[in-house]
């Protein structure tokens, strides 16, 4: 008896497309401020989980530190990533500024929150070099 083929969780589908894209984000507080606590971290975790839902986004794992976020996103083909990552670090600052004022000195941040770059990595699927090896193996029409 052959064994039963399981399904990929993470291969998902559309009308038109079948697609497993994930993104590797980190995102750094303004002039690298450790302005990040547990609680902090906790809610950022929570705004940045229901940005994602509003845009047919799953946030797989979220951690951070004192003054940067990591988060890996698993994403539909239809959300441009740039897009879902301004408004990420946008509804984010908009909430913890507000909330946790205490903590977010304006002053010295001059009044932003995330610094305006980020990294983005995609990541999963097969390795780079096996792709390259597939398509380089595919036999051409004669």
């Amino acid at each position: 008896m052959s064994p039963r083929w399981e399904p990929n969780p993470d291969v998902r589908r559309g009308r038109h497309v079948v697609y497993d894209l994930h993104a590797h984000l980190v995102f750094v507080t303004k002039y690298r401020r450790n302005v990040f606590n547990a609680e902090m971290l906790t809610r950022c975790e929570e705004i940045m989980r229901n940005v994602c839902a509003d845009f047919g986004a799953e946030l797989v794992e979220f951690n951070g530190e004192e003054d940067h976020v990591h988060l890996l996103v698993h994403y539909p083909p239809k959300v441009a990533l740039s897009n879902l990552v301004n408004s990420l670090k946008g509804v984010s600052s908009r909430y913890l500024r507000a909330e946790f004022t205490d903590r977010v000195n304006r002053a010295t941040m001059h009044g932003r929150f995330w610094s305006g770059s980020y990294f983005a990595g995609s990541c999963g699927g097969a390795p780079l070099q096996a792709v390259k090896d597939y398509i380089d193996n595919q036999k051409r029409p004669d």
